[in-house]
């Protein structure tokens, strides 16, 4: 295999830039979805995507659920572009999040959204794209073109628009705070050593991750990472779900790789990790605060609830060097498109 670094590797170094430049240019486009807010008064908000785009949805909904207590739910595409059930959205407001903007069930999706009565948002890098032109607000991620079939700087950008969007209609100065933090963060993930979560990634079979709130997003992409460019087998969870069921498959060695931020969940997701590396589990985690095992301490925002964003990019990079170090190229994926135009 080639010694150039791949795109994947690339384009995630792009992130703090991208994000920088999201965030300033976007300040209209926050303002304004923050007047509809205002105006709408909705009681509770739907979103739609797939993949990697529904981990930045998930984000969303939690940390938009604790700073405005405002209930966010994912409604399945196929609902409008298999069921062509009618929705009763009327006063609602709906997000969209894509990079390309070109799948045919978040388009019928969206466009149903409308038709119910919805506002509808839509979060995407390609400005030009169906979805944005028939949306009624669009946030443009501003990644510039991402090549690499595993998204990377678009999640990453999905995400700080989407907590852009939660920082303008809250209100909160500890978001806003953390928000202009958040690029010179995401910078100083570069040369983290994850030698030793290398070790551990690449001798597994199968592992857990997991996190509470919005490191459970980052858990769902880390967990899919794994499998489209290591071709490892991941599954996550909710680190207080880890509790129950999954724990019956923890046996000595087997990794759990845990997003564990110095938020309100903190203190529980630390004694859910002792209690699994008591059962044998070797754990890795990410997290701004030291905790036993396998730690990669990585850089904060000031702000616990979206330090998680910056572990993510910790761990793209840990991800594609396990994948290279496979034999894979994290760029071209066996069985995997860039984009995928689902039903």
């Amino acid at each position: 295999m080639s010694d150039t670094q791949s795109l994947m590797l690339t384009e995630a170094g792009e992130a703090p830039q991208v994000v920088a430049t999201l965030l300033e240019k976007e300040k209209p486009v926050f303002a304004e979805i923050a007047r509809l807010f205002s105006t709408a008064k909705p009681s509770v908000i739907t979103t739609a995507a797939r993949g990697s785009s529904d981990h930045a949805a998930t984000f969303f909904k939690y940390l938009f659920e604790i700073s405005c207590g405002i209930p966010v739910a994912s409604i399945g595409p196929s609902i409008a572009s298999v069921y062509d059930t009618p929705l009763h959205l009327k006063g609602g407001i709906h997000f969209t999040v894509s990079q390309s903007g070109g799948s045919p069930d978040i388009i019928a999706l969206q466009a149903a959204a409308k038709l119910g009565g919805a506002t509808t948002i839509a979060v995407v890098n390609v400005t030009d794209s169906p979805l944005a032109k028939q949306a009624d607000i669009v946030l443009d991620l501003n990644a510039g073109a991402e090549k690499s079939v595993a998204a990377t700087k678009s999640f990453i950008a999905a995400v700080a628009a989407l907590s852009g969007v939660t920082a303008a209609i809250s209100g909160s100065s500890e978001l806003n705070a953390g928000l202009a933090r958040l690029p010179e963060a995401l910078a100083a993930t570069s040369g983290i050593d994850a030698s030793a979560a290398e070790d551990v990634l690449f001798n597994a079979t199968s592992l857990y991750t997991g996190g509470r709130g919005p490191a459970f997003a980052i858990a769902l992409e880390a967990a899919l990472k794994a499998k489209e460019t290591a071709g490892l087998h991941a599954e996550a969870f909710s680190l207080a779900e880890l509790m129950h069921g999954p724990m019956r498959l923890v046996q000595p060695g087997f990794p759990i790789v845990a997003f564990a931020p110095d938020d309100a969940a903190f203190a529980n997701n630390a004694q859910a990790l002792e209690r699994l590396q008591k059962l044998g589990a070797t754990a890795v985690s990410f997290s701004t605060t030291a905790l036993p095992g396998v730690n990669l301490r990585t850089p904060s925002t000031g702000n616990g609830l979206l330090d998680p964003l910056v572990s993510s990019l910790c761990y793209y990079r840990l991800i594609e060097s396990v994948t290279r170090r496979k034999g894979f190229d994290p760029d071209k994926p066996a069985n995997l498109l860039k984009v995928t135009e689902t039903m």
